[in-house]
């Protein structure tokens, strides 16, 4: 029996690996039919804005949650359709730009083909044209939708849902491809993914999202696109995602992160076993005699040090980063004497990571569920289609201006 040495045996071990990974990918494009029919030869026009051009432009960003990612119907978790009047609202109240949550696999016609019902390429349609009308930067995404993707960055649900990844975005990036620079897709939300392992599985998925857009041709051979880091978390995102998927045109692609640190003062409800819901934040609000409600973690010293990390990984190398969800709930069934004092801790935090955002070269991007009760981040009332809370709005137009680099002024 011949024997080989450790490097030769290894050199083996990864072309076998390869070699069966690209024959289950092969595999994949039989699991579902193929939706890029009529892919178009690249069309630059209104497309000429790289990565950091456009990110120069987005300034403030708001989300339309807990609405078209909604289980069971954009109404079903409480919200109304969403209206133009509420896009012109949020448009004339400072933000250029709109993060738009997005379930598919809901909406197909059979698990078996994952078709996208007409119908709600319709509607989709509409509300990314709201935003185009008044002239905004729109970032459409696959949500969580059931969790298929996010929940499963595992080697056993790798060729499976590579296969649906690319049949999801081949007709989302052909039915949107004619618009120009001013929409971005996103490849997923919030993959949960902790290890290196997860991160390569993460990684295919992602390659997948760029290799198919692009593949469809016309504007989407041009189009910037969103990436996200590992559970969009910033230090698995700084310790995991050492490079990005490959892309075929140069310099059209951001990263994405979240920011809810800590989470015991920005959306923990109840008190858990790792730790208590805190009811204030940063200096000025840390209270001396409500001692168990003050962070233990996650104060400023800690968001500087994180939106550092990013900066240094992807800005500094002219990779935009968006800072796609962020914001803490509001507390209103506190005791009396101490919910301004909640409510004030909230907009310092706001303000805080808005304006640290911004002078890290990070896009903030509000979180918005369109809860106005305890407990909600909403800024705008979706019924009527007018702004609910002004403290959270100036906390955020305050952190933007208040920036030492902050690019349009004008725009709030």
């Amino acid at each position: 029996m011949k024997h080989f040495s450790n490097y030769t045996f290894s050199l083996i071990i990864l072309m076998c690996t390869t070699l069966i990974t690209s024959i289950g990918f092969a595999q994949d494009k039989a699991l579902f039919p193929s939706y890029n029919t009529a892919p178009l030869p690249p069309d630059s026009t209104e497309m000429s804005s790289n990565a950091w051009e456009i990110a120069a432009q987005m300034g403030l960003g708001w989300n339309i949650g807990n609405t078209l990612e909604a289980t069971g119907g954009e109404t079903a978790w409480g919200n109304p359709q969403v209206t133009k009047k509420l896009i012109d609202e949020v448009k004339k109240n400072g933000f250029n730009s709109i993060r738009i949550p997005c379930a598919w696999d809901q909406y197909t016609t059979s698990s078996k083909t994952v078709k996208i019902k007409e119908s709600w390429f319709k509607r989709v349609q509409e509300v990314v044209d709201y935003c185009i009308e008044n002239d905004m930067y729109v970032i459409l995404n696959i949500h969580w939708d059931g969790g298929w993707l996010e929940n499963n960055c595992t080697p056993d649900k790798q060729v499976e849902n590579n296969a649906k990844q690319q049949a999801l975005w081949e007709q989302i990036a052909s039915y949107f491809r004619d618009y120009d620079e001013r929409l971005l897709f996103a490849g997923t939300n919030e993959p949960n993914v902790n290890n290196a392992e997860q991160m390569a599985v993460l990684h295919s998925y992602l390659q997948t999202f760029i290799d198919v857009v692009r593949a469809t041709g016309g504007r989407n051979a041009y189009r910037v696109l969103i990436v996200q880091g590992p559970s969009t978390d910033i230090e698995k995102t700084n310790s995991l995602m050492k490079t990005l998927p490959k892309d075929t045109v140069k310099n059209r692609l951001m990263v994405e992160v979240h920011y809810y640190t800590p989470f015991n003062f920005c959306g923990l409800t109840e008190n858990a076993d790792w730790g208590r819901m805190n009811y204030y934040w940063g200096k000025p609000y840390l209270s001396e005699t409500d001692t168990l409600r003050n962070p233990t973690w996650g104060e400023e010293d800690a968001a500087v040090k994180y939106m550092a990390m990013m900066k240094e990984q992807f800005v500094e190398k002219g990779i935009p980063v968006i800072l796609g969800e962020y914001g803490a709930i509001r507390r209103t069934m506190l005791p009396q004497d101490i919910v301004q004092t909640n409510l004030n801790s909230r907009a310092y935090y706001v303000r805080y990571i808005t304006q640290l955002a911004i002078e890290n070269g990070l896009i903030p991007f509000y979180w918005d569920e369109g809860s106005l009760k305890n407990h909600g981040f909403g800024i705008f009332n979706r019924h009527t289609g007018k702004v609910f809370d002004y403290q959270m709005l100036n906390a955020i137009i305050q952190g933007a201006r208040t920036a030492d680099n902050y690019y349009d002024l004008n725009s709030i």
